[in-house]
């Protein structure tokens, strides 16, 4: 690998997320801090020298995919050319429901526009096998991903082609172009954005045509850049040019075309081959990280590329996502499994912070099984068990005495004497606490002031115990009636819930409350705050809380898992 190459990149060895957005290189932003200076300092040529960028980019293009540029459209996005590709052509299409939204909700809006009819592929690998039964008389295109974005399968491209025949191939190539060596001169449309593994920054993306596919196509969503002769101002609508230019809507940014040209450049440089080695070289040690902690791999293995997809038994997608976060490391949690992504840029420590991170969530968290220590329970928390009442008994009326075990959270109490807050064996821990777990603050708090849940003022003390490497436990818990203070209302805010369902609503309500907007009129932006809220106060870390809120919000619990990726990017 190319060491200029690599000095090119500064993310930190925890960014693990290349199939949702790859950082920009220093080459992208040096460009583009260059041509908006250029732009700045305009003069007689500016723009016609700014303009000859999207050359640059569909040259660049053109070398990487084997085509020529007439053959070449740039576009600011991936999904943009398959809409293109969905409302150029007619016939029926075959594309499998597992595809990526990008490359679904094209073929539909051109159906639901009486323009062609989708037929689906169930889901799994889009395998030229499947392909082949999937194939009628009917079916004029066929439309699949080069890389699968959930299991990282990398599709057969040369044997699709000989399944397909003379019919259309639609490739979205955006999780593969540039980083795997495919044979991307069989596919009819190529379409990739350049976001992700080609480290160029959103607004920038190309298509690739074939002879057959500028033979049959039916360019309706061509503007005045795409027609023939677009400089030629006579007041006349021309046709689409013949060439893939029929595309094009409009001018793009000649600087973001420029940052384009400068990241397809430095993967020229590089070699496609040699970056995939080194992403295949970080996925190996990662695979043998996970299948030393006891996780599953369940992306694909003998065909795959740089995503790999796995779950821990035991514990959740969404608790294991917490681990990765809390120890930096950025990765795509959904509901099914964790997605890792590395890049050539990514080091080999990655590896060491990827097991350590996991190797937290090693020992099993069960909720508590019944209302008292068990086994499972850590020895010191055992011990203090039968200590509690007798720690009450010593303080006097008035005061109350809790243990909780954090492993069991957020059901953490496993000993309770005092009925000051209402609560009993196995039920949660305040609102404060869960927060602070969330936080990884295991500091003490001594006589701080708060209020029971009747509103009479209490002071309280928390104090965590500690295992031998330094991990907090579990926490010894102290209320006190506070008889010289006033319920005037000061003090900490803190709610003692007698149950899961009473500290899950109270934060959502809580949640809702601050952002100020009710649920049904918020928009995007309002939810997003809400699960931004409820992360930060540990909300998640309570079973089927995704499935509550997203019940609350009145969204699909994929949603919910979407804001949650947005908030803690």
């Amino acid at each position: 690998m190319s060491p200029r190459y690599l000095l090119q990149f500064d993310e930190p060895a925890g960014y693990l997320d290349f199939a949702r957005f790859g950082p920009p290189s220093h080459a992208v932003l040096d460009t583009t801090a260059s041509l908006l200076h250029e732009a700045t300092t305009a003069g007689p040529a500016t723009v016609d020298n700014l303009m000859l960028q999207e050359i640059r980019a569909r040259a660049a293009v053109s070398r990487l995919s084997g085509s020529d540029t007439d053959h070449v459209v740039l576009l600011p996005h991936t999904s943009l050319g398959l809409f293109q590709a969905a409302f150029g052509f007619g016939g029926e299409v075959l594309v499998s429901a597992a595809e990526f939204p990008a490359n679904t909700y094209p073929w539909a809006r051109a159906e639901q526009d009486g323009r062609l009819v989708v037929r689906r592929l169930a889901g799994g690998y889009v395998t030229p096998e499947r392909v082949a039964a999937g194939l009628t008389d009917e079916i004029t295109t066929v439309s699949v991903s080069a890389v699968d974005f959930r299991t990282g399968y990398r599709a057969d491209l040369a044997a699709l082609r000989d399944v397909v025949g003379d019919r259309l191939l639609v490739v979205d190539g955006i999780q593969g172009f540039g980083v795997t060596e495919e044979p991307w001169q069989v596919a009819d449309i190529l379409v990739v954005g350049g976001q992700k593994w080609l480290r160029a920054g959103w607004g920038t993306g190309f298509a690739v045509l074939s002879d057959r596919a500028l033979e049959r196509m039916d360019p309706v969503l061509s503007g005045w850049t795409g027609a023939r002769d677009p400089g030629l101002f006579n007041d006349e609508i021309r046709p689409p040019d013949t060439t893939a230019a029929a595309w094009s809507l409009t001018n793009l940014s000649p600087i973001t075309s420029g940052a384009f040209a400068a990241a397809l450049e430095l993967v020229e440089e590089a070699g496609p081959g040699a970056i995939a080695a080194r992403i295949g070289e970080r996925i190996g040690e990662f695979s043998d990280v996970l299948a030393g902690v006891g996780a599953q791999i369940v992306s694909a293995v003998d065909r795959r590329a740089g995503i790999l997809a796995f779950t821990l038994p035991g514990h959740p997608a969404e608790q294991v996502g917490l681990a990765l976060t809390s120890a930096g490391i950025a990765a795509t949690v959904r509901p099914e499994h964790v997605r890792l992504s590395p890049h050539a840029s990514t080091p080999p420590a990655s590896a060491e912070l990827l097991r350590s991170a996991l190797e937290t969530l090693h020992r099993p968290r069960k909720p508590l099984p019944a209302p008292a220590a068990t086994a499972a329970t850590p020895d010191v928390l055992t011990a203090l068990v039968p200590a509690v009442p007798g720690l009450a008994a010593m303080l006097g009326p008035g005061n109350e005495v809790l243990l909780h075990d954090l492993s069991r959270l957020p059901d953490s109490i496993i000993a309770i004497a005092g009925d000051l807050t209402g609560r009993s064996i196995g039920g949660p821990m305040t609102d404060l606490l869960l927060s602070l777990i969330r936080r990884g603050t295991t500091q003490d708090l001594t006589n701080y002031r708060t209020h029971s849940p009747d509103g009479r003022p209490i002071r309280s003390s928390t104090l965590f115990l500690h295992d031998p490497d330094g991990s907090a436990i579990g926490c010894l818990c102290v209320n006190s009636l506070d008889t010289a203070a006033s319920a005037d209302g000061n003090g900490e805010p803190e709610i003692f819930p007698a149950d899961i369902d009473s500290l899950q609503r109270f934060l959502v309500d809580r949640a809702v409350g601050k952002v100020g907007i009710p649920v049904d009129l918020m928009k995007k932006r309002h939810k997003a705050a809400v699960v931004r809220e409820l992360d930060e106060a540990g909300f998640f870390l309570i079973k089927d809380a995704v499935d509550d809120l997203a019940g609350r919000l009145d969204v699909t619990r994929y949603t919910i898992y979407n804001y949650l990726n947005e908030v803690r990017a």
